[in-house]
């Protein structure tokens, strides 16, 4: 039997081309898809997406979605325990291992292995390594269509939330921006693609504006509009603005 896995799915293009390759690979079994959602907005954690599109995706890609509900203001203390209880929950009906979509951020794969480790599970990176220009070709070339849920004002401005990732998106991108946002640049939902099974309907809704006036902790997923760092990033989000796309 192939080893069972725990899938950290965002909703977003890096998730879905680890899981694409995942599949294509066929090495483990996917026991369930991890999503963290904050519980008051009910919405996907840094992306801001709602947890509606969330279980269309999964209904999609024809798997379970197992929502990790977080508390408003978490400190990091309980992102963790709530994050280890799971884990360990999922390891004893049988996942050996969790798959991530990092690229190449060093001290969050780190605490990723760390923290697994504590709980009996291994950390795979599909992508890791792969230059972010070759995943994003790479990405586009299968069909997948993904559109930009959230967008930092330090790297980029509101034109670029709210806009499906395409050749002219990319030309647009300021020569500081990773084109896979894996600096945190921008946050994604991905609507189609070779993985699912109908493309995924919404439209777009507000466009908001967000303030953080001081750095924001790291586990903090307390807002329905979050783009800072994951759990476990070696750094909190410099004072900045972000840009939101409400998807409906």
């Amino acid at each position: 039997m192939k080893p069972q896995a725990i899938f950290n799915w965002s909703g977003g293009k890096d998730s879905a081309l680890a899981l694409y390759k995942v599949r294509q690979a066929g090495q483990y079994d996917i026991q369930t898809l991890l999503t963290t959602v904050s519980t008051p907005y009910q919405r996907i954690s840094m992306h801001g997406v709602r947890t509606a599109l969330l279980e269309q995706q999964a209904a999609a890609l024809g798997l379970p979605c197992r929502q990790l509900l977080l508390p408003e203001m978490p400190s990091m203390a309980t992102y963790e325990q709530l994050m280890g209880d799971t884990m360990r929950e999922l390891q004893q009906a049988g996942a050996t291992v969790s798959i991530f979509g990092d690229i190449f951020l060093e001290d969050l794969r780190r605490y990723r292995e760390a923290k697994l480790a504590e709980a009996g599970l291994a950390a795979v990176f599909p992508l890791w390594g792969v230059p972010t220009t070759e995943l994003i070709r790479e990405f586009l070339g299968l069909g997948f269509k993904t559109i930009t849920t959230c967008v930092n004002e330090q790297y980029l401005d509101r034109s670029f939330v709210g806009r499906v990732i395409d050749e002219d998106f990319l030309r647009d991108l300021p020569a500081n921006v990773d084109p896979c946002g894996e600096n945190g640049e921008f946050h994604t939902f991905v609507f189609d693609g070779p993985l699912f099974s109908h493309p995924i309907a919404f439209e777009k809704g507000e466009i908001v504006y967000r303030e953080y006036a001081a750095p924001a902790p790291v586990a903090d997923d307390s807002d329905d509009y979050d783009c800072a760092p994951a759990p476990g990033a070696d750094t909190a989000p410099a004072p900045a603005g972000f840009w939101y796309c409400d998807l409906v």
